[in-house]
């Protein structure tokens, strides 16, 4: 699965270039606050298995007004180097990494 390219941002990572994208629009369930905020991160030149980021944050564009932090790119280079570490082959074909980051997230009611 291909990252869009409309929308995506590139980051290089310890030498590596990788583009990254947060989806504009929360999903249904984002929207309301039940399930964190997500973003997905892909090999730039040589795109494989994309790995798929679960923060513990709410979506920044969430309906319901809760606070939330944005994805910086800051953040984006440590989930790369912990999914780099936890087995993250992104150049290799396969299904998507899920790499989960939401301990601490609070789903609203």
């Amino acid at each position: 699965m291909a990252l869009v390219r409309k929308g995506s941002r590139r980051i290089v990572v310890d030498g590596t270039a990788y583009r990254w994208r947060l989806r504009g629009r929360p999903t249904y369930d984002q929207g309301l606050v039940w399930s964190p905020c997500t973003f997905a991160v892909e090999h730039a030149d040589t795109p494989g298995m994309t790995l798929v980021v679960t923060t513990d944050q709410p979506h920044p564009s969430n309906w319901i007004g809760r606070g939330a932090v944005p994805v910086l790119p800051s953040d984006v280079a440590v989930a790369v180097r912990l999914a780099l570490r936890e087995g993250w082959t992104p150049t290799a074909l396969g299904s998507a990494f899920h790499l989960d980051q939401s301990a601490g997230f609070t789903p609203s009611h």
